[in-house]
């Protein structure tokens, strides 16, 4: 019998669960741990920060759902990862053992990083369902009052693609309202240009963002830093090639969006043999991390360095169908060890993007992520945005039902036309 424990239950960690209780014997033991009774569908938080979704629309409980398919789950906060001693140590003082381990976080969420940065402070944020209804509730005392609005994604963030969500659908919705022309916009990122996306861009993705952002009448400033966010305006300094400032900015906004700095949680950081110097923990091409065998890792969480260095510290994405390729290639491969065979499961390390911009979309496919590529595919339509918001609801039908069958790129992949993925 074998105690297999994963810690987090959002886009990776409810489908390790599912996935590992399929995966294992009977008698082997599954047990998801979160801090919260819910899963919250991430991708839709945009949507939400607007008013086109209420909350409890885009999450659901995790009491029923994990029990129904035999996985133990237990609700509250870890405070410490011990990996010498297969244990996790829980903020009310209990113990979790383990004899398998899958970390499946996300982020930790960096805000002091930069002054004023976070919705305590002077920003809003999509990256969690609680912080996208907060925006909501200040967006609707804008629309009182609007004026001018930036949004971004600053230094150090690995998720671009929420951030020109947010700036379109943003765009679209005070189209809708009749009030776009009394709001001027700014969009500020770390990205070296406009559709970078962390992925050294993918096909003419530079073309197809600058387009639309030319089209809504959006200027951007590509390449900066953000200093410093004060109630109504924002510091940014747009670098030069090799990341020194060249130009300082004093952006006005009296609604402010910024995907922020991403590190690992603190629980999982607290284990420095375990992770690199951000958090982020070491894994092999297995999902494994190189020191401790039993121990995997899956999504955000992972270290995953860039291909190219940037004049202004940018992340890889690491979502999507990246995170279901994972979460199969961990379940397989801890399969094998429990039945003492070799692992040899690599996940298609690939990213799949459905980018809603409020009335159209774009969609984009790279395998691998970052060039070269054998696969490199982009397309703009209404047909994603539509397809991005059927996909919500498939989603989260899957996991009410706990259905463990990995499905991201089966069912994307049917609706781009493309017939595979291959590494």
């Amino acid at each position: 019998m074998a105690d297999c424990v994963i810690l987090g239950a959002g886009l990776g960690g409810l489908p390790a669960a599912y996935e590992l209780r399929r995966e294992l014997h009977r008698e082997d033991h599954v047990t998801l741990t979160n801090e919260m009774d819910r899963f919250c569908f991430v991708p839709s938080n945009p949507w939400v920060a607007v008013g086109w979704r209420a909350p409890e629309k885009v999450s659901i409980p995790l009491i029923k759902s994990p029990r129904r398919k035999g996985i133990d789950l237990i609700v509250g906060a870890a405070a410490q990862v011990r990996p010498a001693e297969n244990s996790i140590a829980m903020q009310d003082g209990t113990v979790v053992h383990y004899d398998y381990l899958v970390i499946a976080t996300g982020p930790k969420l960096s805000f002091d990083e930069i002054p004023g940065l976070g919705p305590e402070r002077f920003t809003h944020s999509v990256c969690t369902l609680d912080h996208a209804a907060k925006a909501f509730e200040a967006y609707k005392g804008f629309l009182s009052s609007p004026g001018p609005v930036c949004i971004g994604a600053a230094q150090g963030a690995s998720c671009f693609g929420s951030a020109y969500e947010m700036a379109m659908i943003l765009d679209t919705d005070l189209r809708r309202r009749r009030l776009r022309s009394k709001v001027p916009m700014t969009f500020v990122t770390s990205e070296p240009y406009i559709g970078h996306l962390g992925l050294g861009g993918v096909s003419d993705s530079k073309g197809m963002l600058e387009s639309e952002l030319r089209k809504r009448e959006i200027r951007w400033i590509a390449n900066a830093r953000i200093d410093e966010a004060r109630a109504g305006e924002v510091d940014v300094s747009e670098c030069g090639a090799d990341g020194t400032p060249l130009t300082a900015y004093k952006v006005p906004s009296k609604w402010t969006m910024f995907i922020p700095p991403f590190k690992g949680v603190d629980a999982v950081a607290a284990a420095s043999d375990l992770c690199n110097p951000r958090g982020f923990v070491n894994t092999d091409q297995y999902q494994r991390n190189p020191k401790y065998g039993n121990v995997y890792a899956v999504g955000v969480c992972i270290a995953l360095a860039p291909k190219e260095p940037t004049p202004v510290p940018t992340g890889v994405p690491k979502s999507g169908f990246m995170i279901e390729s994972m979460v199969s290639a961990a379940a397989a491969n801890i399969r094998a060890s429990r039945e003492n065979r070799p692992v040899d499961k690599v996940p298609t390390l690939g990213a799949l993007c459905l980018a809603d911009m409020g009335d159209t979309g774009m969609a984009f496919v790279a395998v691998p992520q970052v060039p070269p590529r054998n696969i490199t595919w982009a397309r703009a339509g209404r047909w994603v945005h539509l397809a991005k918001a059927a996909f919500e609801s498939y989603f989260l039908r899957k996991m009410r039902r706990g259905n463990s069958e990995p499905a991201y790129e089966r069912w994307l992949l049917r609706r781009l036309g493309v017939k595979r993925l291959e590494g």
